[in-house]
């Protein structure tokens, strides 16, 4: 115990808020810092994904002109309608990518599981980190079934951000799984300075628009007007690593996963004024549709009963000297 601390909260801590106003009203919203420089808001009602992402008072994540939205508002036939983006969307997870048809199944915009709010959601700190646990369910009668499961833990000795998933399925036939962490760099991490180092095996344009910014893919540029969006499919041997460096507000980050967990990265590059916005996103998938999925034999099926686990690292940056030691 600390003699010059009454509450733990003047240190570090979770509290848990809601929203008034707005289509927001009533969101339940979990604020922690871990008194080391990060605070970051997890959003109980959008899939306990993270809306806002802070490193010692600079803002890293994007967060787009709808802001917050509450999932009664929801309409798959407009998902940017209410994509609030933040640090993290969970796209899936029975969808990723393009509205489809497959399977019979008509597949709107990356899914639904962003819109679906926590059955269950607690926190707790254990030994020397902060640990939320939530649950989504993204079950429909006469279709899928699957359950998602959540563990976010932050650590008060590091500044490290670890995001564990399990997802289940509880139905009675096999169903695919389709997961992507939309994670979305903003102003003022990301502008025309940042520097962004992603060490892949191989970079491919998605399409010919894309083609025209492979040799400037790390590049970022000023916000343009009518900007089209580029997006380039990264591959990794094994570790996963993408990051990004900001000398004008010497903060940065490191995303970490394991490649051959998360064999897709996409690179989603958007320089449009207000629309400023980088992705970057592991997954189990690429964002194209699970049609296109499927006829790669590459989609992931789980059995009645069975689960799949993935795991993503967030590690916030404060100097250049720590950029450089991750980028040899």
């Amino acid at each position: 115990m600390n003699p010059y601390v009454g509450h733990s909260s003047q240190l570090y801590g979770v509290e848990e808020h809601r929203l008034v106003g707005g289509k927001g009203d009533g969101m339940r919203l979990f604020e922690v810092t871990n008194g080391k420089g990060i605070s970051f808001t997890v959003s109980a009602d959008r899939c306990a994904d993270i809306s806002r992402l802070n490193f010692k008072g600079v803002n890293m994540g994007y967060f787009s002109p709808c802001g917050y939205v509450a999932p009664a508002y929801y309409d798959k036939n407009n998902f940017l309608q209410s994509f609030t983006a933040g640090f993290l969307t969970t796209c899936g997870l029975n969808a990723v990518g393009s509205p489809c048809t497959d399977a019979g199944e008509e597949l709107p915009l990356h899914g639904t599981i962003a819109n679906v709010p926590a059955e269950h959601i607690y926190w707790m700190e254990e030994e020397d980190q902060l640990v939320l646990h939530a649950t989504m369910k993204d079950e429909v009668l006469f279709s899928h079934k699957l359950v998602l499961n959540r563990k976010i833990s932050c650590s008060l000795t590091e500044n490290v951000i670890t995001i564990e998933d399990t997802i289940v399925n509880n139905g009675d036939k096999e169903y695919p799984v389709m997961l992507l962490y939309h994670m979305n760099m903003g102003y003022p991490l990301l502008s025309e300075n940042a520097e962004v180092y992603i060490p892949s095996e191989t970079v491919k344009p998605r399409n010919e628009h894309a083609e025209t910014g492979l040799d400037t893919w790390m590049q970022m540029e000023e916000p343009q007007a009518g900007y089209e969006e580029q997006c380039f499919f990264h591959t990794f041997d094994k570790k996963g690593l993408a990051a990004i460096y900001n000398p004008e507000v010497e903060k940065g980050l490191a995303i970490t996963f394991d490649a051959d967990n998360l064999p897709f990265f996409t690179e989603w590059k958007m320089m449009g004024e207000r629309d400023y916005v980088l992705g970057l996103e592991p997954g189990n998938c690429h964002p194209d549709g699970r049609d296109k999925m499927r006829e790669e034999g590459k989609l992931v099926i789980l059995q009645s009963g069975e689960s799949v686990s993935y795991k993503v690292e967030i590690t916030l940056i404060d100097q250049v000297e720590e950029f450089r030691k991750i980028c040899r």
